[in-house]
């Protein structure tokens, strides 16, 4: 009656997104974005360092990011501990007793939330039933939501689902989500293209498709924007570590080469911090 253990499988690159509907365009003085349901509890189902949750953190990190600096509000949700019969309703029947320990309510520590993000109670599959998520977006003139979390086939499809209907544009972000398996996170997006809202990837969130990070070029204009560094001053054989560039950003240019099947780690990478070795690497790699 509880979530079944969970397993590792790879994320939809963009070829394999559906086919959208609709054609809108986020626009960022209408835009927020809710961060569902990334709590310890859920998470725990994948087991440790699970390379699926492992690029999804990676992706919604540097969505978040991109969302401070475009000032995009950005919410979360978060069920509460021990609930009631009457708080926990049907999902009782459907999914057991849910949240009781403590240590396991908060969202995981690599996507903790700021003083500057709402957290949301959730109650019930939607991020807007028995809250006041709607009237906090309409307040602030906000009518399109980007989601990202766990778990696609529930929750993300659900609060997408509901999001339409109130006059909300949805936009699921199909590689920052991650569910029970390859075949019902698919089936999500599937359903959200075709009936509610439009799938997307994070790198056309980011603006990142026009660039191609496995090229010198391409991985210099991507990364000069993030360090302390003027382009002519640059040096593509000096450390990054040394110009600042964080774990959480190395990270997320995993995640968007894990995107074109190109697959590395932060260790390997560490050891060889220049640019132009991590451009050979690419290389390599794509030939293999």
């Amino acid at each position: 009656m509880s979530i079944p253990k969970l397993s590792h499988y790879p994320l939809p690159r963009t070829a394999q997104l559906p086919e959208n509907r609709v054609d809108w365009q986020i626009e960022p003085e209408r835009a927020a974005l809710l961060i569902h349901d990334m709590q310890n509890y859920f998470i725990g189902f994948y087991g440790d360092n699970n390379p699926l949750i492992d690029a999804v953190v990676a992706n919604i990190q540097a969505l978040k990011s991109h969302c401070y600096e475009n000032n995009i509000p950005v919410y979360y949700t978060a069920q509460p501990i021990k609930q009631g019969f009457n708080e926990r309703g049907l999902l009782r029947d459907m999914w057991g007793d849910g949240l009781q320990d403590p240590a396991q309510q908060p969202v995981m520590d690599a996507l903790q939330p700021t003083e500057k993000d709402i957290v949301l109670t959730k109650w019930r599959y939607s991020a807007f039933q028995k809250c006041d998520f709607e009237t906090r977006l309409s307040d602030s003139g906000r009518d399109q939501l980007l989601i990202v979390g766990i778990y696609a086939h529930i929750g993300v499809m659900t609060t997408a689902v509901d999001a339409f209907m109130r006059d909300i544009q949805p936009f699921v972000i199909g590689d920052a989500v991650a569910d029970f398996s390859y075949d019902e996170h698919t089936m999500a997006l599937n359903f959200v293209a075709k009936r509610c809202g439009k799938v997307i990837n994070t790198a056309e969130v980011l603006g990142s498709e026009s660039l191609d990070i496995t090229t010198l070029e391409g991985l210099k204009a991507h990364i000069i924007p993030l360090i302390d560094c003027e382009p002519e001053e640059f040096d593509e054989f000096e450390s990054l570590i040394d110009y600042g560039l964080d774990s959480v950003q190395v990270m997320n240019l995993i995640a968007l080469w894990q995107q074109q099947g190109i697959e590395t780690n932060f260790i390997e990478l560490a050891q060889i911090p220049t640019l132009s070795a991590w451009v050979e690497l690419l290389e390599e790699r794509k030939d293999d």
